[in-house]
């Protein structure tokens, strides 16, 4: 039976030496990825540099920025930033945008106010992109009377957000083209999450939303090297991203609750891991399930088909390991094979 499969992205990461993202940008597009995506978190590499420099050295492949925070880009920066790298690429590059990451926004000596802040956004950002005025008084941003000095080459340009939260979802599904789906949301998790945003845009009268999903991916033909690589690919975002101990926000119990994998065993591995134990000795694979895919491309395809049936229409892989090139160009070939037989 055919499986039915999203498009495949490939994401770069700000731990990146711009040239080395030049190298995979030419890898990704080489073999007929369908995008590359830039995710640009607070003090460390700002993404629209290596964005502009794969754009001007590929042709085809899309580019993604996803996302952009706009309090370190103030809208009206962010639409005329993205509009030049739009006419860079040629009406290739797709615009995400979201809050960033609370405490280290908070370090800039910011309120952090996601849900305001990101209506105020879009609401300066896609009249700019239209080559129209902004003039929104927001209770986080505003533009008065602001216009482009250029016409960006799309008005019809989407706009992709990031959104976890309920009620970050339900705004996105009122106002956004598109879902960014971050890493570390099981598929469950992203089912649940595309069904609040449809919902949402339904009701506003809106078509359904464009959804893109961030994923680690370990590719290899021993799927025991690939499952423990992805442990330490998991092991490191949670000990990044996730609160210490227990009492965390509801929408990390959502998100748990989503991996099957019970919150008192989450809390005790990650205790284990900031202690300095290795991820491949502390996750069990219920953590790579839950969080990655990994094995040998034919199990990677199997387990992308489960992020379509949850509503991802294009999954962006991290690929990890030392090899990324070869990594890319093995899934894409069983890609490749399995879509003329289908």
């Amino acid at each position: 039976m055919p499986l039915d499969l999203p498009r495949f992205g490939v994401r770069l990461s700000q731990a990146l030496e711009p040239r080395r993202s030049l190298e995979l940008a030419a890898a990704a597009e080489a073999n007929g990825f369908a995008s590359l995506w830039f995710a640009e978190n607070p003090f460390h590499r700002g993404i629209v540099p290596v964005a502009g420099a794969c754009a001007a050295t590929t042709e085809r492949i899309g580019i993604g920025l996803g996302i952009v925070n706009f309090y370190q880009h103030h809208p009206t920066l962010i639409a005329a930033e993205f509009a030049a790298l739009d006419e860079l690429a040629g009406g290739r590059v797709r615009l995400g945008i979201g809050s960033g990451v609370g405490p280290r926004i908070l370090r800039l000596g910011y309120k952090w106010r996601p849900l305001p802040s990101l209506e105020d956004a879009v609401a300066i950002i896609r009249p700019l992109l239209r080559g129209e005025a902004a003039d929104h008084r927001g209770s986080v941003f505003s533009a008065e009377r602001v216009t482009l000095g250029f016409r960006p080459p799309r008005p019809d340009a989407p706009i992709y957000v990031a959104s976890m939260g309920d009620r970050s979802l339900a705004l996105c599904g009122r106002i956004a083209d598109g879902l960014i789906v971050s890493n570390m949301c099981p598929p469950r998790y992203t089912e649940r999450a595309v069904g609040i945003v449809r919902q949402s845009a339904a009701d506003a009268g809106r078509k359904p939303l464009d959804i893109v999903q961030y994923l680690p991916c370990v590719v290899r033909q021993d799927r025991d090297e690939a499952r423990r690589l992805a442990k330490h690919a998991v092991g490191g975002m949670l000990t990044t991203f996730w609160p210490t101990g227990g009492d965390w926000p509801a929408l990390r119990d959502t998100i748990v609750e989503c991996s099957g994998i019970a919150k008192p065993e989450v809390v005790a591995a990650l205790a284990r891991l900031r202690r300095g134990e290795p991820a491949d000795t502390v996750l069990d694979d219920r953590f790579v399930a839950a969080f990655a895919i990994a094995g040998t491309a034919e199990d990677c395809l199997v387990q992308a088909a489960q992020y379509r049936r949850a509503g991802v229409a294009e999954l962006v892989l991290t690929f990890g390991g030392p090899q990324p090139e070869a990594d890319m160009a093995h899934f894409a070939t069983v890609l490749s094979d399995r879509r003329g037989t289908a």
